[in-house]
């Protein structure tokens, strides 16, 4: 996409973080923003901020893990401004533990949210694109995860690389419709989000019961989580990636090299190329 301004943009997880942050570098550019999420308090907080400094915001609460909530969110978008040409699918969870001990609920959670939650995002978006044929752009944020590796954190490494494959067949989808739809694969390292307090937002339905996949390697990993992600990466850093590669139609949106998840990325790649034992090349924190 060459043009942003006056176009409209819909972003999930838009109440915090990576989400937030591309709502407001969007609208910067001067977009019409849709900003869904599941917690309706901080979301009409944050459309709010945006609407006094005097952008075009909607705000509908939405659970993406949800098919019908995510086409009402569609529904409602192209009510209110007729077309949708930028979706960020951005909304995501995180859970630890060892991959046989994580209770299913775990894994239910993060793949409803992260992987069906993207889904829904685009059979919900992608028809209606391509019948207006404009030009428009999906930006689907999976996570470095989803090309590194590491132990006790099955369930999110999991969903991240299935939203990376998913994305990557997308892309190849919308090239041989010729269609005027491009899409990027943001692949945030870590970042400054409060997905390190997702379980704030688990259903009730898939909370952990009392003990349920406690082991000392979980609680490694949600410690360090909790300490690490207030020295992230400023989320608009990452929104501005993306925003640079909507403009460039760039598919590929990963840590810049010389970061140690990009190269963490690069000594996975290389084993796969060599069909060698993976390395064990955890990033910095």
């Amino acid at each position: 996409m060459q043009e942003l301004g006056g176009r409209v943009a819909v972003v999930t997880g838009a109440a915090s973080g990576i989400g937030r942050a591309f709502c407001q570098r969007l609208a910067a550019q001067g977009m019409k923003i849709v900003m869904a999420d599941v917690e309706g308090g901080p979301l009409e907080a944050a459309a709010g901020a945006l609407k006094a400094d005097g952008h075009d915001v909607l705000a509908v609460r939405t659970d993406i893990s949800q098919a019908d909530s995510v086409s009402a969110l569609a529904e409602r978008a192209v009510d209110t401004y007729g077309k949708v040409h930028v979706l960020c699918n951005n909304a995501g969870v995180f859970a630890a533990g060892l991959s046989w001990e994580a209770p299913q609920s775990d894994y239910d959670w993060v793949f409803g949210v992260n992987v069906w939650g993207v889904l829904h995002g685009l059979r919900s978006f992608v028809p209606h694109m391509l019948a207006h044929g404009e030009p428009s752009h999906i930006v689907n944020t999976a996570s470095m995860a989803a090309v590194t590796t590491a132990p006790f954190t099955a369930p999110y490494y999991m969903s991240k690389a299935a939203v990376f494959s998913l994305s990557e067949s997308l892309y190849a989808e919308m090239q041989a419709r010729s269609a005027a739809i491009g899409v990027s694969v943001l692949c945030p390292e870590l970042v400054d989000t409060a997905i390190a307090r997702g379980e704030r937002n688990r259903p009730e339905h898939l909370k952990r019961k009392s003990g349920e996949g406690d082991s000392p390697e979980r609680e490694l990993v949600e410690k360090a989580i909790h300490a690490a992600t207030p020295t992230g990466s400023d989320p608009t850093v990452l929104a501005d990636r993306a925003i640079e590669a909507i403009y460039e139609n760039r598919f590929y949106v990963l840590a810049p090299e010389g970061n140690s998840w990009r190269d963490a990325c690069n000594i996975r790649l290389e084993d796969i190329r060599l069909a060698r034992n993976p390395t064990d090349a955890l990033p910095d924190p």
